[in-house]
């Protein structure tokens, strides 16, 4: 395995992203304004101060469009219009303004593979209304048999049949979120101008989601019924994928300054390596989510009976590949659909700030531009949930709902196990503020319920502690401002076999960095397979760090950073 890749300052092109630290905001939990127990858009609003002060350059919005809210607004019903419960466009606006001031730029979530079912293209589509009757992938055929035998990624059938045209409609994710027939020019055109209006808005760039999927096959053949879902491989990075990303490049991505990162879930490093090396499909940058998977498929996240074990140097050959083998990487350890970092990576109880502050030290020492989630710059964790009942995510419901149908789980321990191991919902628990009623979210009700340790995991406390997870992650951010080596330098793995410390260098020019992370619960000595004379202690996650790396021995989930 390679594990090391040349960069130069001469060969970026310093586009402003490939110098930011992102910051995604799931608005449903980020801070409630107006006391309905939802987050809302004058709620970001409020915090624009915490965002500056944590240092990010860029903000991702996820969805806030209007929506019947089946998938927490990946369900949009309009393109053009903020959905009530966040607020008004005027909101929007104040945001951008707000976020501009302080030099953040606003990056929206995109869906571009289906709408809801209650939006107004796929109302006309199923009255068969010229010309939105061919918007949607529609099949006729018996009431009794659908189309072809793919599964949608959220279970169940990936066909619903609607009696009012009296046809199939694909759906690869929820029934309520119709596929969109990329084929049609005229959708593509419709999507095109959406971009753009939001551009001229003061949008600074797109997340796309679910872009793996917009292409599918012609004639729709079955799939293979042992992968699971069954025709996940038709409807991944179908055959004209390339044309139609290279065509809404032309139209409206390839406006200079203008961030771009798809979301491909299903998608190998060597696929992500090639979207992102083209220079005509309008990606800068691609979400691949081996890493989250520790080395699994990315269903394995809503297998019962998938281990929890996991491989450190498994872990280190996938990031290394993606760090190594992708022009310009998008390292993320945390989104809204993952359990929490801190619960997956790390030791969130005994070593709870220890690992949360070693997972901030590897994230934003990587090279690409780094995604923080909501929440881990605070060290939130898993939350413990109790019955199906407290779950919102219709991605849950319906894996548990499609096993218990299977006969693959069954006890309500068995259920209350599954959740807890594998719902999206840990990561969209409220933002957990003050140690005040509701974690400082909401004066209502929090629409889910809030993680228990609020009263010692939030904003207010961890301000006030020079050594919290909070102080790690501003220190660390600042310093991937100031030392340009952890932006751009190179990456080489060091001890690609040690099961207990991750070690690797960055390297620009005479500047050498050296990172060091034990990895465990139990201390690890680092003999060092490169010089280190020399080296001086920049940082790290224990108040005393250790002056030199070689020969020492590290605490557990110590993190470490060198100027070698």
């Amino acid at each position: 395995m390679d594990t090391h890749v040349e960069t130069s300052e001469d060969s970026l092109d310093r586009e402003w992203w490939t110098e930011a630290v992102v910051y995604q905001i799931y608005p449903r939990s980020f801070n409630d304004s107006d006391g309905d127990g939802v987050g809302d858009l004058s709620g970001i609003v409020e915090n624009v101060a915490y965002l500056d002060e944590l240092g990010v350059d860029a903000v991702w919005l996820s969805p806030v469009y209007e929506s019947p809210g089946e998938d927490n607004g990946y369900d949009i019903s309009d393109y053009r219009a903020i959905d009530d419960q966040y607020g008004e466009l005027a909101d929007w606006e104040r945001l951008v303004e707000c976020l501009h001031d302080r030099d953040i730029r606003l990056i929206m979530d995109l869906v571009i593979n289906h709408t809801a079912d209650e939006h107004a293209w796929f109302q006309r589509s199923r009255a068969g209304e010229e010309p939105y009757d061919d918007y949607y992938i529609w099949r006729e055929g018996d009431p009794a048999e659908p189309p072809n035998n793919w599964e949608s990624i959220f279970g169940g059938p990936a066909w619903s049949y609607d009696d009012q045209r009296e046809a199939w409609y694909l759906h690869v994710f929820d029934e309520s979120q119709p596929d969109l027939n990329w084929r049609n020019p005229d959708v593509r055109r419709e999507i095109a101008d959406v971009i753009s209006w939001w551009r001229e808005k003061g949008t600074d760039g797109f997340r796309i989601d679910a872009a793996s999927h917009i292409s599918k096959p012609e004639g729709l053949p079955d799939g293979d019924p042992d992968t699971d879902p069954t025709g996940i491989a038709h409807y991944s990075h179908g055959p004209t994928l390339d044309a139609y990303l290279e065509e809404l490049t032309e139209r409206t991505l390839g406006e200079a300054g203008v961030m771009t990162v798809a979301e491909m879930g299903h998608t190998t490093v060597e696929q992500a390596a090639e979207y992102v090396a083209s220079e005509s499909n309008g990606l800068e940058m691609v979400f691949q989510f081996d890493h989250v998977g520790i080395g699994d498929s990315p269903e394995d996240l809503f297998d019962p009976e998938a281990s929890d074990e996991w491989d450190l140097t498994a872990l280190k050959d996938i990031v290394t590949r993606q760090q190594t083998e992708i022009a310009w990487p998008a390292p993320f350890l945390g989104n809204h659909d993952l359990p929490r970092a801190v619960s997956l990576f790390g030791d969130d109880e005994r070593y709870h700030r220890e690992s949360a502050t070693l997972l901030a030290t590897f994230l934003l020492t990587l090279r690409g531009t780094p995604f923080v989630y909501q929440g881990d710059a605070i060290g939130m964790h898993n939350a413990e949930f109790q019955h199906l009942a407290e779950i919102d995510d219709v991605m849950t419901i319906g894996r548990v709902e499609s096993l218990q149908e299977a006969g693959v789980i069954d006890s309500h321990e068995e259920v209350r196990q599954f959740v807890n191991e594998r719902s999206r919902d840990h990561a969209r628990t409220p933002m957990q503020w003050t140690d005040g009623k509701h974690a400082g979210f909401t004066d209502g009700s929090p629409w889910l319920k809030v993680n228990e340790r609020y009263t010692e995991i939030n904003v207010e406390a961890a301000r006030a502690d020079t050594h919290s997870v909070l102080a790690h992650y501003r220190e660390l951010i600042d310093l991937r401002h100031e030392w340009a080596v952890l932006v751009d330098g190179d990456y080489e793995l060091l001890l690609p076999e040690d099961e207990q410390l991750y070690a690797y260098r960055r390297t620009l020019s005479e500047e050498t960095a050296l990172i060091v992370l034990n990895w465990s619960a139990e201390p690890a000595t680092f003999e060092s397979p490169v010089p280190t004379d020399g080296a001086d202690a920049v940082t790290g996650n224990y108040t005393d760090v250790p002056s030199t790396p070689d020969g020492t021995t590290f605490r557990p989930y110590e993190a470490a950073i060198y100027r070698l």
